[in-house]
């Protein structure tokens, strides 16, 4: 695996990037199947957002440069759930969409005050125990409609209620 510490930008170089050019993350909504591969409950993290609010949000992190996809998903999901989350990832996955997030909340709907990012959103299935971790806060599982009801969108800023919301319409589970 790429040794993804010495290929990373220093804070003052990422803070000249961010001014100046997208940047590339992942999205990972994580979930739990059943036996047949039907969505049962959402992972979603309790964690501190840029601004020092407290917010529920799905896995998120940078591409870093070099970085397979496929390895940037499992270096954030294990880093965000631990180490036997056990996630199920294709050998070469595909995003069920692609979300930009603006400084300005009023260009897509999908917001990050630090920059503008191009974030590649998957839904990945877990086998295993979660057990929240580095920023992460809390992790709570949650029924497809408790994820999508009013009171958990509420809970949910820069736009990733939105970005679950896709996730359950994607696999038809929204009217």
């Amino acid at each position: 695996m790429l040794d993804t510490r010495a290929t990373w930008l220093a804070d003052d170089e990422l803070a000249l990037a961010r001014e100046r050019l997208p940047i590339v993350y992942i999205d990972a909504i994580p979930v739990r199947t059943d036996a047949r591969g039907e969505i049962t409950s959402i992972g979603l993290l309790l964690r501190a957002m840029p601004d020092g609010s407290i917010s529920r949000a799905v896995v998120s992190g940078r591409i870093m440069y070099g970085e397979r996809v496929r390895d940037a998903l499992l270096r954030h999901l294990e880093k965000d759930l631990g180490s036997l989350a056990l996630p199920r990832v294709a050998p070469s996955p595909q995003p069920f969409t692609v979300v930009e997030y603006f400084p300005s909340p009023d260009v897509t709907g999908f917001h990050d005050p630090r920059q503008h990012a191009v974030a590649l959103a998957f839904i990945v299935p877990l086998a295993g125990d979660c057990e929240p971790s580095q920023d992460a806060l809390d992790l709570v599982w949650v029924s497809p409609e408790e994820a999508s009801s009013p009171d958990f969108q509420a809970e949910m800023s820069g736009g990733q209620g939105r970005l679950v919301r896709m996730a359950l319409a994607h696999c038809g589970l929204l009217p």
